[in-house]
């Protein structure tokens, strides 16, 4: 099955209304590549100004509540990014693993829950330093996947998204025959849970890409794209990885 490519960034705690106009050039770099996904997740206060000022260009989410709403001070629901504008969300990031302590159980919830709004998700997986040297990667995403993945997930609103989070902002990245035995296990872990549906999920790597290296890793088989962290905050970083995907 031919899937297409999709380059998604994650801004992460930065961003303001200023640096949007970073995404001037993206949209048009995306715009140049017609054969390639491009897609921003920016904070929520930054959803509404980016939607309007980039209308051809998929805004979304770095999270969402699993709930539709109610008394949960401080939190977003998916109602309220898709009416701020947002397309899609990612969820289970690593960094809300590590961070907010979040699991796989709260990751399927919140995918439940975007999917129910009418957002594409990203669904992330990606086992730590200390799991890799201890030989459990495999393990690791397996049990994450099977925990994680709704039960009628496809193609057409998910994407997973395989991040060794001892490579996110490290400059450190595995080995490309590491990248695609990761990315082959990912997809045959999917087909045992969704059947056929999996083989229309993409997946992306994700864990310091660059315009340098991002030929080779989106030409490894099974990786459908990647999820870009800091280099996505700028064009001049941003768009090589793009135009790397084509």
């Amino acid at each position: 099955m031919t899937r297409r490519k999709l380059v998604a960034g994650n801004w992460k705690m930065n961003g303001s209304r200023a640096a949007l106009a970073e995404l001037d050039a993206i949209a048009a770099a995306a715009a140049a590549q017609p054969q390639v996904d491009v897609a921003v997740a920016v904070p929520f206060t930054l959803i509404a100004p980016a939607a309007e000022r980039v209308p051809g260009l998929s805004i979304g989410a770095e999270d969402v509540h699993e709930a539709d709403g109610g008394a949960h001070t401080g939190c977003v629901s998916a109602a309220m990014v898709v009416e701020a504008g947002a397309r899609f969300t990612i969820v289970g990031h690593s960094e809300r693993r590590g961070d907010q302590g979040e699991t796989s159980q709260d990751a399927w919830a919140k995918a439940a829950a975007a999917h129910r709004n009418g957002l594409s998700v990203i669904l992330c997986c990606g086992e730590t330093e200390a799991e890799r040297d201890a030989g459990r990667a495999e393990r690791v995403v397996q049990a994450q996947i099977e925990k994680s993945l709704p039960e009628n997930a496809t193609g057409d609103w998910l994407t997973l998204a395989y991040e060794p989070r001892w490579a996110i902002g490290t400059g450190r990245t595995p080995t490309l025959e590491d990248i695609a035995a990761i990315h082959a296990i990912a997809r045959a872990k999917m087909r045992h849970l969704i059947g056929e549906a999996a083989d229309g999920v993409r997946i992306l790597y994700g864990g310091s890409v660059t315009g340098e290296n991002a030929r080779a890793i989106l030409a490894t088989p099974d990786v459908d794209g990647a999820l870009v962290g800091g280099a996505s905050l700028t064009a001049a970083k941003f768009v090589p990885i793009i135009e790397g995907a084509a």
